[in-house]
């Protein structure tokens, strides 16, 4: 459960209430499924991981919610939506100006959990939960997008970028997760972020915060 610390500074984030309550019903899931992936062995944790709330954290859910109420994106994309706790942070955000989210996500059990969850905010109506192959909807897709968070299967975060850059409106923010951590991950995130630096199309930023969250903003 949140530490009452925690719970003080989400408090000063002027979150509706009802989303203060789903997020206290994330935050115990993540504690208890915390300790347990800590007692199982390595491999079987591993091989359960798909089972877990593995979210963006905190820090990082607060960033992306300031970031989304200062700039206003019209449509947030979010490819990856796992089990929602990020989506419920944007859609908070977009709540406060009218924007929309699209959130992209292969598991269907996933994508209802986090249906579920942004129902019970009372968030419905700001979020489109598209259940299905991530890049076979880019490929497809005519809407273009202002704000795009990159949380996906790490392999996949190249070609994504490559089918979701010529959509991006300018000005528009790339915000891209797991920079940094785990380290099994980083030499396909050096690729990635190489291969984003090398359009010279952003102004670009790695901060060390959660597992390393880099802002791109397109100019």
């Amino acid at each position: 459960m949140s530490s009452l610390a925690d719970l003080t500074v989400i408090s000063t984030m002027n979150l509706s209430k009802q989303t203060e309550l789903v997020l206290a019903q994330y935050h115990q899931r993540m504690e208890e499924e915390a300790q347990l992936m800590q007692s199982l062995p390595l491999e079987e944790g591993m091989r359960r991981r798909d089972e877990f709330l593995l979210s963006v954290g905190e820090e990082t859910a607060m960033l992306l919610y300031s970031l989304v109420k200062a700039a206003k994106p019209r449509i947030i994309l979010e490819i990856g939506t796992s089990y929602g706790y990020s989506t419920l942070w944007l859609a908070e955000a977009a709540n406060t100006y009218d924007g929309h989210v699209i959130s992209l996500e292969m598991d269907a059990a996933k994508a209802d959990y986090a249906r579920q969850k942004i129902r019970e905010a009372g968030l419905a109506d700001r979020v489109e939960f598209v259940v299905g192959d991530a890049l076979d909807y880019l490929a497809k897709t005519a809407q273009t997008f202002d704000f795009v968070l990159v949380d996906l299967w790490k392999e996949l975060y190249t070609p994504s970028f490559d089918l979701f850059f010529p959509k991006l409106q300018a000005g528009a923010y790339v915000i891209s997760d797991n920079m940094l951590f785990p380290p099994h991950s980083k030499p396909e995130m050096d690729v990635y972020r190489k291969h984003l630096a090398d359009t010279q199309a952003f102004d670009t930023v790695l901060l060390p915060i959660g597992s390393g969250i880099e802002i791109s903003k397109r100019r």
